[in-house]
Order: C-alpha cells, then sequence, then structure tokens
C-alpha cells in the first residue's frame, strides 16, 4: 500500500493547485517544495509567488503610481509641490503582499488536509520519491501517482554571469536603490516588465535586444504601438544587438555588443539578465528532451504511467495560469474524470503600461497557414471611458476567419488589457463569432466597448471610430 495517492513535487502556481484540486476529489495528498522566505522558512508559491508574478505586479504598480504623480496627475487637476520615493517602504510593502499570499497558501492546504513536505525531491523508483529536507535527512515516499510541476530558474548565459552587479529577473526586483544606469539584455515580458519599473523610478534603462524585431512573438501592429509608447516613456531598445562580453569593475558594467552600426560598448550601474527561463528538471531524474523539458501527451502524462509532469517543465508557455489549469486537469483525470485543456486559447499578457494581451493566432500566423481572415479595429483614443481616464494609447484588434466569422484572435494594447482579454477567451473557448461579440451588450462608458467596436469592425460597421 502507498503512503499516498498523489504526491506532488512543487508548489508553485501548477503544483499547489494541483495538490489543493487532488484533495478535494477525495485523494491522499502530499506536496514537496524546497523554497524557503528571507527568514529561512518554508514559503509555498514558487517562483511566481516569491520572486516572479507577484512581486514584479507590486513593483509595478507601486512605480505606476509614481510615474503618474510625476507625469500626469496634473492633467487630472492633482498638484504635488514636492515627490519623493522611498525604495524600502516599496519593498517591504512587496515583502508584506509576499507573505500574506504564500502563508495563504499553506492554510488552503491546512484546509484540504493536504501533507506540506520542505526539501527537495527526486523520484528514486517505481511510485518512489526520494526527499532530502534542508537539514540533510532523507525520507522515501511512495504514491500511486506523481505530478512534476518543479517549475522553472532564471536562464543564464556565459557572457553575463551573474555576480557583482550583474543580476537576473530575482535580483532586480529586490534593488535596495535606484540604479542611475541600468541595462538589460533581452526585451520579453520580463525584460520589459522590469526595465518599466526603474525606469518609472528615474533609470536611464537600456534594453539589449539581439532579434531584429521587437516582440516578435506579438501582433506586428500592437508590437509597433507599444515599442513607440515605451520610446516616449524614455526606455531606449536597441534591437538586433547581439552581447559580446561584459566586465564588471568598479561598481558599474561595461557591456560590448555588436548591431547593425558595428561594436559598441554600453556602461550601466546594474545589468539585468533577461533572456527567459529555463525547466528546473535537472534532479528530477526523469527522461528530458535535449531542451531540458519532460516530453508528455496532451493530457501532461510522460511516457511512465501514473506520474505526470506540469507547468513550465513540460515545454510549451511558461505561464503560470497555463501551469495551474493543467495541474487542476491532471487532478481530475487523475480521480477518472474526463478533463480536458484548451492550448490554443491561452492568454498572453505583458505588463507595461499600457499593458499588452492577446489570446489566439496573429496575422502573421494566419499568413503563414495560409488562413483567410479579416479584421476589425478600434483605437482607444475614440473610448469615452479611456478618454475620462486620459489612457488613450493604443488599440483593439479582432482576427476572424473571412469565411465562418468564428474568432481567431484578440489582440490588445491599452489601458487594463490584462482584464479586457478574459472576454475575448470566454468568447474563444464558446466559438464565438466575431457577430456574437457585435450583438452582445457592453455597457456604457467602459473600455470593454473598445471590443464591441472593434467586433463591429470587422464587418465594417464600428460606430464610433
Amino acid at each position: 500500500m502507498t503512503d499516498y495517492n498523489v504526491i506532488v513535487i512543487g508548489a508553485g502556481p501548477g503544483g499547489y493547485v494541483a495538490a489543493i484540486r487532488c484533495a478535494q476529489l477525495g485523494m491522499t495528498t502530499a506536496c514537496v517544495d524546497k523554497w524557503l522566505n528571507s527568514a529561512n522558512k518554508p514559503s509555498l508559491g514558487g517562483t511566481c509567488l516569491n520572486v516572479g508574478c507577484i512581486p514584479s505586479k507590486a513593483l509595478l504598480d507601486s512605480s505606476h503610481h509614481y510615474y503618474f504623480m510625476q507625469k500626469h496627475a496634473a492633467a487630472h487637476g492633482i498638484k504635488c509641490e514636492s515627490l519623493n520615493i522611498d525604495i524600502s517602504t516599496m519593498q517591504a510593502r512587496k515583502a508584506k503582499i509576499i507573505k500574506i499570499l504564500t502563508q495563504g497558501i499553506a492554510s488552503l492546504f491546512k484546509k484540504n488536509k493536504i501533507t506540506q513536505l520542505a526539501g527537495i525531491a527526486r523520484l528514486s523508483g517505481e511510485k518512489q520519491v526520494e526527499i532530502t529536507a534542508h537539514d540533510g535527512s532523507k525520507q522515501t515516499l511512495t504514491a500511486d501517482n506523481i505530478i512534476i510541476a518543479s517549475g522553472s530558474v532564471p536562464a543564464k548565459i556565459p557572457i553575463a554571469p551573474i555576480a557583482d552587479n550583474i543580476v537576473d529577473s530575482t535580483g532586480a526586483l529586490a534593488f535596495d536603490s535606484i540604479p542611475k544606469r541600468l541595462g538589460i539584455i533581452g526585451s520579453g515580458a520580463i525584460g520589459l516588465e522590469l526595465g518599466s519599473v526603474w525606469s518609472r523610478l528615474g533609470s536611464q534603462v537600456t534594453i539589449l535586444e539581439a532579434l531584429p524585431e521587437f516582440l516578435a512573438i506579438a501582433d506586428r501592429k500592437i508590437a509597433a504601438a507599444a515599442q513607440r509608447e515605451l520610446k516616449k516613456q524614455g526606455l531606449k531598445i536597441i534591437l538586433g544587438a547581439n552581447v559580446t562580453a561584459t566586465t564588471a569593475a568598479n561598481n558599474e558594467v561595461t557591456i560590448n555588443y555588436k548591431d547593425k552600426k558595428g561594436e559598441q560598448i554600453l556602461i550601466v550601474d546594474k545589468l539585468i539578465v533577461a533572456v527567459g527561463r529555463q525547466p528546473n528538471t535537472r534532479n528530477i531524474r526523469i527522461p528530458v528532451n535535449k531542451h531540458g523539458f519532460i516530453p508528455v501527451d496532451k493530457h501532461c502524462q510522460t511516457a511512465i504511467p501514473g506520474i505526470y509532469a506540469i507547468g513550465d517543465v513540460n515545454g510549451g508557455a511558461m505561464l503560470a495560469h497555463k501551469a495551474s489549469e493543467e495541474g487542476m486537469m491532471v487532478a481530475e483525470r487523475i480521480a477518472g474524470q474526463n478533463s480536458e485543456m484548451f492550448y490554443d486559447i491561452i492568454p498572453y499578457i505583458v505588463y507595461i503600461w499600457p499593458e499588452i494581451a492577446w489570446v489566439g493566432k496573429t496575422e502573421e500566423q494566419l499568413k503563414t497557414e495560409s488562413v483567410e481572415y479579416k479584421v476589425g479595429q478600434f483605437p482607444f483614443i475614440a473610448s469615452g471611458r479611456a478618454r475620462a481616464a486620459n489612457e488613450t494609447s493604443g488599440m483593439v484588434r479582432i482576427i476572424a476567419d473571412a469565411k465562418t466569422d468564428k474568432i481567431l484572435g484578440v489582440h490588445i494594447f491599452g489601458i487594463s488589457a490584462s482584464e479586457l482579454i478574459a472576454e475575448a477567451v470566454t468568447a474563444m473557448a464558446l466559438e464565438s463569432s466575431a457577430e456574437d461579440l457585435a450583438r452582445t451588450i457592453h455597457a456604457h462608458p467602459t473600455l470593454s466597448e473598445a471590443i464591441h467596436e472593434a467586433a463591429l469592425d470587422v464587418e465594417g460597421r464600428m460606430i464610433h471610430g
């Protein structure tokens, strides 16, 4: 007889959700996680809650308030004679949020009678998990099913080793002062968000991106509009910049890179390496592919019966919500339910300001696939609600099949895009047409009316544009 019905390795947004859902379904469940907080105590939530999604959004919100007061409050008739920023208070607020949320997960574990184990876990045999506690002691537990949700870690590059004033995303969230000159390698979501935080607070930010296109994964018109906005905000983004060397000395970092103009040198006070993330599968003792990911089928089951891999470790989108939904699906399938994961309607978000959010296909993808499509577009500058908020940058773009009118993609750059995208995801989950959205009554005045107008524009019926 096994010790548990399910053992989950990792307590990030994939692992802790999987553990809770397994327990809800009546399975005896244990969850092993190695994370320790600054007080050397177990801290659930993985990268997302401890050094990722949540702390970065806390700093983004704090810096946005400061930037608003500096640049935009006067337009609302709000005047401030003296404005100061206290980084220690900002960081303390971030830490408090992390503590509340991680303790909240611990409470949920207790409520659902989940056994919480602190340490490093690895597979040690059929249905066996070996756990090495932080004091070095070991124990081996057995389970009918094992869910690997060990997440990912910041990717490293040899030319910019983490040391002195060269940091990864974790280090960039913990600055105790505002760097005057800040360099960032990588213009993905992590680089742009961290760059936005410190730029708003006064850093001179330069982002070096090796690719020739800005946000190549996003809709081209959305990406172009976002790039222009970031430039207006003071971020310098250099595309086609290949970093060849970095030298940290005398409390600054010298970066050698090559772009279309030739050899270049950039000197900064801090350098953030934000070139993506890699799966944390090194010590799990399970076969991985050449990129370190665990191969799985469409239900996240590995080649070994009863062992599943969810979230960042199995490839695909490295997103917290993707991991959580996979955790739910796997738990329910273990319980005998026929749950499925809809990978083609996972929303993506970049939390700059205004925000970028999208779901489904881009025009570029549809052209490559030779799919005929039509597009509706509405600018936020024509939105009454956006105008009232003095946040008129950006647009909503809806792409629909030319023949069936089925929505194939929705792309948003603008105020509260991260919230607005949920309507698009729901519509696509229901296989709605653009006409369905166009016929849906949207309250006035709201930002969501921009989605309504873009849907109308698919057939050239936009009213307020």
